[in-house]
């Protein structure tokens, strides 16, 4: 099973973008699903969770901008990223941790212009 990521882009200052994470067949075990994103020069960072109750969790830095859910019909997870910042520019990756293991996508290029 594999993970695809697409739909970032460039974007100007205050827009938005929805990336998506699709997987290549059905995923036994999950415990959650999460996106990361990685900037130039810095270190990984969390931003979004989602559980299989629904439940979610955000970075403080994208709390109310940024919203994680999941299709299970389309086995997809979205991030809706709203009022986007020069600060959000880096590459977005998603995981599924399971129990398992835990497996990435190839991440998805984020750049937001000032």
């Amino acid at each position: 099973v594999q993970l695809q990521a697409s739909g970032g882009g460039l974007v100007q200052a205050g827009g938005s973008l929805r990336p998506s994470c699709a997987t290549s067949g059905r995923i036994i075990g999950i415990k959650a699903m999460r996106w990361y994103r990685q900037a130039p020069d810095k270190e990984r960072e969390w931003v979004a969770t989602i559980i299989p109750n629904g439940s979610v969790n955000y970075a403080d830095s994208v709390e109310g901008r940024f919203t994680i859910s999941r299709d299970s019909a389309k086995r997809t997870v979205y991030l809706q990223m709203n009022t986007l910042e020069p600060e959000d520019t880096a590459v977005y990756y998603c995981n599924v941790n399971t129990v398992y293991g835990s497996r990435w996508g190839q991440g998805t290029q984020v750049t937001v212009s000032s």
